[in-house]
């Protein structure tokens, strides 16, 4: 079949299950936009405001369903602002495909515009080598099909993350006689097994353990394994916790559920895991967020606890914590195996010890409840960030789907907005990308329709993409915003004022030092939502409950404290203090921290 290196591009796309392109055309890949219009290879294209959010929308696409979602840019800027965009997705091992344009095979190295022509020419892909799994580079329109099958084998298989392929402009226009390659005879079948003397001798340990946790990371969500995990919970009588992208792993009202864990985890989740005498990791990297910057007797304690390590990068295994187990595998076919290999009769053995270890949990759970209530259901106005989430829990569905921002933002919905499925909690875990909430909101409705999808984000994150509001107009994508305007970057003024005891660069303020902020109820309407500004508690959960009513993009802009507003800290994030900083009892008090960190 003789078709553009474009119409190859854009029916590899379609026939590989790709169900929207965002991105913005320029002159660099206009002959590749151009062909998702051709017959047979119809793709919806969805126009961002700025090139970063075709990433972070093609991302939020993917935590939500499991589908990769494709990004498309022209050269030289368009493909540059993706960079963020790609590092997120890198961070949290998200399955994104990024197409980018190219100067022609016959103007290489002459410096045509957009170039960057410094140390090689064409210096792009450079650029991404360290964002992205792999990239590569066209030569010939004959070899797009091989290129096309290599990049979702690479983005799909393993671990997943984000692909780069370019396109020079003469490639996405001339012909070939090509054939597009089957996805499914080119990637592998079934999933990554662990040898099973390694999983008899995890579950051995399992049924030895007196107090045994499970930590549910992002892994656990992306194999679909939450079924399995807690099967096996209940199988073995163990407490699970959770990491920023694990939430969602167990149904966060289930008996075992310990909430979660690390430096804005929980003060249950922390103490059932450092309390743990056998702990088993599913899909963890144990990042410092997740491990209190690795402090012992804070969320975990290696040793004397054990450490059974599901993970399928096998560089996980080991690296941040000494493992008695460490098992290479799909994460959800360790959990099926290890169900097999616990008997009846071992489970009922073990549950009959737990009587003791589920009054304890419940015990954790109570005081966590009576710690988080003071902030959730307090009318204080300007309000707390916990006291608009637990109303909209009450109104919104179980299946409804929250897409976080990062800040004070993040910490509050991972401690006070319980969710009861995978894939209904979106954040950005590892990067913590400020801009990226809002377009991963929209990319995720796109990739659910039928479900709410409710944007829950920071004035300060806000500002960073708020532009893609006109995306959800022109397209009627119905995301509602929920906006907590506390005039600045709350939660980085209150890291400065606690370790150095000022501040700067983190409050929104005019020059006679009051609050500053746009009206950004204005601001959606302009843009074509519907919105409403709540200031009091009488006007929340109409405002809440019409955005959700209103089937069309919506706003709700809730003012906030900027005091006492944020997550409590129930870990410990490692945070040198300046030598200059005159708090003798910060100094004390982040060494005894240092001292303490088991990492090393």
């Amino acid at each position: 079949m003789k078709l553009t290196g474009g119409q190859i591009i854009a029916k590899a796309l379609k026939q590989y299950g790709v169900q929207y392109v965002a991105g913005i055309p320029g002159h660099g890949c206009w002959a590749m936009t151009d062909a998702f219009l051709e017959p047979g290879s119809e793709l919806p294209f969805i126009q961002v405001m700025h090139e970063q959010s075709a990433v972070h929308m093609a991302d939020g696409f993917y935590r939500a369903s499991g589908k990769p979602m494709a990004a498309v840019t022209s050269i030289g800027a368009g493909a540059s602002n993706t960079i963020l965009g790609l590092a997120t997705a890198y961070a949290d091992s998200t399955a994104t495909i990024l197409l980018t344009g190219a100067p022609a095979t016959h103007m290489a190295g002459h410096g045509v515009m957009q170039e960057l022509d410094r140390f090689q020419s064409n210096d792009f892909p450079r650029v991404v080598e360290g964002v992205t799994k792999r990239h590569w580079q066209a030569k010939r329109v004959d070899e797009i099909p091989f290129l096309m099958h290599r990049a979702f084998n690479t983005m799909l298989t393993g671990r997943p993350g984000p692909v780069h392929i370019e396109f020079p402009m003469d490639l996405q226009a001339e012909t070939a006689d090509v054939e597009i390659h089957s996805l499914s005879e080119r990637m592998a079948a079934g999933r990554m097994r662990a040898d099973p003397v390694v999983i008899e001798k995890a579950v051995k340990l399992l049924l030895s353990a007196e107090r045994p946790v499970i930590v549910a990371g992002g892994g656990a969500i992306t194999s679909e394994a939450s079924p399995e995990l807690v099967a096996l919970a209940e199988k073995i009588g163990a407490a699970v916790v959770t990491t920023w992208n694990g939430k969602g792993a167990i149904p966060e009202d289930h008996f075992l559920n310990a909430w979660s864990v690390g430096q804005t985890g929980t003060t249950c989740g922390n103490a059932i895991a450092t309390k743990a005498d056998v702990v088993l990791s599913v899909g963890c990297r144990f990042t410092d967020w997740s491990a209190s910057s690795y402090r012992k007797d804070c969320s975990f304690s290696f040793p004397p606890a054990k450490l059974i390590h599901i993970d399928i990068d096998f560089q996980e295994i080991g690296k941040n914590y000494p493992t008695e187990v460490g098992v290479v595998a799909d994460a959800k076919s360790a959990l099926t195996d290890m169900l097999a290999a616990i008997s009846a009769e071992d489970s009922k053995a073990v549950l009959a010890k737990r009587d003791a270890y589920f009054s304890d949990l419940q015990k954790l759970k109570d005081e966590w409840e009576m710690l988080l209530a003071r902030r959730r259901d307090s009318d204080a106005t300007p309000f707390t960030s916990q006291r608009p989430l637990g109303e909209l829990r009450k109104l919104m569905d179980r299946d409804g789907i929250v897409v976080v921002g990062s800040g004070n933002t993040q910490g509050a919905v991972k401690q006070t907005f319980p969710v009861y499925m995978p894939r209904t909690h979106l954040t950005s875990g590892s990067f913590s990308s400020m801009g990226w909430a809002v377009p991963a909101a929209i990319g995720a409705k796109l990739a659910m329709p039928q479900r709410q999808v409710v944007c829950i984000v920071g004035d300060g994150d806000f500002m960073q993409s708020f532009q893609e509001m006109a995306v959800c107009v022109m397209h009627n994508i119905p995301v509602v915003f929920l906006v907590q305007n506390n005039s600045g970057y709350m939660s980085i003024r209150g890291g400065q004022r606690k370790i150095m005891g000022r501040h700067v660069g983190s409050e929104f303020n005019t020059p006679d030092g009051k609050p500053y902020s746009p009206d950004f109820t204005q601001i959606a309407r302009s843009f074509g939502l519907e919105a409403w500004k709540v200031e009091h508690a009488s006007q929340l959960n109409p405002a809440l409950k019409a955005a959700l009513a209103c089937n069309g993009p919506s706003l709700v802009e809730v003012i906030t404290s900027r005091d006492a507003a944020g997550p409590y800290t129930p870990g410990w994030w490692d945070f040198p203090v300046p030598a200059y900083v005159d708090i003798e009892e910060n100094h004390r008090e982040y060494q005894e921290g240092r001292d303490l960190e088991q990492h090393m």
